[in-house]
């Protein structure tokens, strides 16, 4: 396990960074609805069945309150009462790896997860950054087996797209949102070595 790099932090450090962040407007609005597909490129045996095809739908997107509201929930009760907080939320949409072939055939990962919070903020020269968090999937022998992994119970994306809809991001599977007292800092620790890459990203606006 290992903090994850300052730059995909950064970018996706939910509750702070994203405080008062615009969402983005014109081409990109906030209220339409994508599909974003591409490769996913995993360096780490943490993420079995990631080096696949991926499909992320969005349907609508969380508003300033709803962020607001997460912010606080963070802020007031951690990372147990931000993942309760995040099971609440409506669904947003969801992804999944369309060609994933592993040893349970009813495996989430193949038939998709809910998104519960997506963020859509303006880039340079008309494109657009979107940052999801979602309550990561735990299956029955994990929540009876209790390994370290249970501890980390997060999923994040954070993608970049210009303004044609291409565009790369990184995929952290199961993380721990921490808040350092000394610091006065939020922090990610990802339970694998390195976030898992997406790449060749095509995003399309569904009409």
């Amino acid at each position: 396990m290992k903090r994850l790099t300052f730059a995909f932090a950064a970018a996706t450090a939910v509750f702070v960074a994203w405080a008062g962040a615009p969402q983005a407007q014109g081409p990109s609005a906030a209220g339409d609805k994508v599909r974003i597909t591409g490769w996913a490129l995993s360096m780490s045996t943490v993420a079995p069945g990631a080096n696949q095809t991926i499909r992320i739908t969005i349907d609508r997107w969380s508003t300033a309150a709803q962020r607001d509201r997460l912010i606080q929930v963070f802020l007031d009760k951690k990372q147990d009462g931000l993942l309760r907080a995040l099971e609440d939320e409506p669904e947003l949409g969801r992804f999944n790896f369309p060609g994933y072939q592993g040893p349970d055939p009813n495996k989430t990962m193949s038939l998709g997860t809910d998104i519960r919070y997506a963020m859509n903020h303006p880039a340079e020269e008309g494109g657009r950054r979107i940052v999801i968090i979602t309550p990561r999937v735990i299956g029955f022998r994990e929540s009876v087996n209790r390994p370290r992994t249970i501890d980390y119970p997060f999923t994040l994306f954070e993608m970049r797209f210009d303004r044609n809809g291409k565009g790369e991001g990184r995929m952290a599977v199961a993380t721990q949102i921490l808040f350092d007292k000394k610091k006065q800092a939020i922090e990610l620790e990802n339970y694998s070595s390195e976030p898992v890459r997406l790449q060749n990203l095509q995003l399309e606006v569904i009409k």
